[in-house]
């Protein structure tokens, strides 16, 4: 099926084909594929370089880099266009669910070494890190990591080659919802918290002991 460049969007997340509500966003439209398993070469958009150049302190460099090398992951500063919210992969998979069943759905997500990062608006990571540390229900919520501003994420490349390795610990990372908008929609910490905790209090959900560890690094 023909789709528009960079666009990557989860398909039925939760076996249930309608789209969730659209809030403050462009309604999307899915691809007919399992986006975590899906082996294809994977673009960002333009505009979606665009908004990801701008997380960098020098945007036209980052984006001569990119031109020169765009099979290179890339090292960005949150803070700026976007803060990351790191969680383990299984549990990253379910917070997506929820964000699309019951929610406004989400702006880009990455896997990357075996964890989902969703880009998340910016100031959400310290907000989310304080919440879950003050909310007595978050102790279910596995141990997540909050980057915001100081911090730094790796983020997949522009563009992903056939087969290109996604195990833990190898390859460049892959998108999972590629950037396509120059001011995509990005959740807040509150929209994160609730999806984060419905996820974790799914029946059959293995939870580590001990409360949820938010940090920053």
């Amino acid at each position: 099926m023909p789709a528009a460049e960079g666009t990557r969007f989860p398909a039925a997340l939760s076996g249930e084909p309608p789209f969730p509500p659209c809030r403050g966003h462009t309604r999307r439209t899915l691809l007919c594929v399992d986006i975590w398993t899906h082996q294809s070469v994977e673009y960002v958009s333009v505009a979606g370089e665009a908004w990801l150049a701008s997380a960098s302190e020098y945007p036209r460099s980052m984006r001569a880099l990119w031109e020169t090398r765009p099979w290179a992951p890339s090292v960005l500063p949150c803070g700026r266009a976007f803060d990351v919210i790191s969680m383990p992969a299984l549990f990253g998979r379910r917070v997506l669910d929820e964000l699309w069943a019951s929610g406004p759905g989400c702006g880009p997500v990455a896997a990357y070494r075996g964890r989902t990062l969703l880009f998340v608006q910016p100031g959400a990571a310290p907000r989310l890190r304080r919440l879950l540390a003050w909310e007595e229900w978050a102790r279910d919520v596995p141990p997540l990591l909050c980057h915001g501003k100081g911090d730094a994420v790796t983020v997949p490349p522009l563009q992903r080659m056939v087969n290109s390795p996604d195990s833990p610990g190898q390859g460049a990372g892959r998108w999972i919802v590629a950037p396509e908008d120059r001011e995509p929609w990005l959740p807040g910490a509150s929209v994160v918290l609730w999806a984060c905790v419905r996820a974790a209090r799914e029946p059959g959900v293995p939870v580590p002991a001990g409360a949820a560890v938010v940090t920053g690094g």
